[in-house]
């Protein structure tokens, strides 16, 4: 059941920021680079001018995602994500099941996102994320992946739980670098 503003509905698909290389931590305890904190930042400066301010944040537990949806908010309000002042705070979910996913997996995740949502933000990891975009619009899907900071947006045809393979067509693109 497709409601009538479907239409408008827009996935924000993220690959988190440059992280530094991995070291004697745990994979996901790896943080951002210097440069992928400038990275996060000028990927929420580029969502806010393009008014792709997310109404649900879905982002991997990962430091290193978390650290990204961090700098996306500073740089789309210019504030922290608790006291942005560009609109009502979205609401952020922190998914275990989003770090090393599948795209099955991670649509799954956008699959329960609140049907009246518009907007949706998924920040998450390769190959993963760029498998899920290449899943949704596998025609202008970028063949080579996401890159580090890469932003790709896609228009869903239908609600949330319906969202699936071919479903979703690639309308903008960004590479976010600081």
């Amino acid at each position: 059941m497709t409601d009538a503003h479907a239409e408008g509905r827009t996935l924000v698909l993220l690959r988190h920021a440059k992280a530094e290389p991995p070291g004697e931590a745990p994979d996901v305890r790896r943080p951002l680079a210097t440069r992928g904190h400038a990275d996060a930042a000028a990927a929420g400066a580029w969502l806010a001018k393009h008014e792709l301010l997310p109404d649900v944040v879905v982002c991997s537990a990962a430091r290193r995602t978390r650290e990204t949806w961090h700098g996306v908010a500073m740089g789309m309000t210019g504030s922290p994500p608790e006291g942005g002042s560009a609109g009502p705070a979205p609401v952020v979910r922190y998914e275990a099941d989003a770090y090393e996913a599948h795209p099955e997996d991670l649509l799954a995740l956008v699959r329960r996102v609140d049907p009246s949502a518009r907007t949706v933000l998924l920040i998450a990891h390769n190959p993963g994320i760029s498998l899920l975009s290449a899943l949704l619009d596998p025609i202008r899907a970028d063949q080579d992946g996401m890159r580090t900071s890469d932003v790709v947006v896609h228009r869903p045809e239908g609600d949330w739980a319906d969202l699936g393979r071919r479903r979703a067509p690639i309308t903008a693109r960004h590479t976010a670098r600081g």
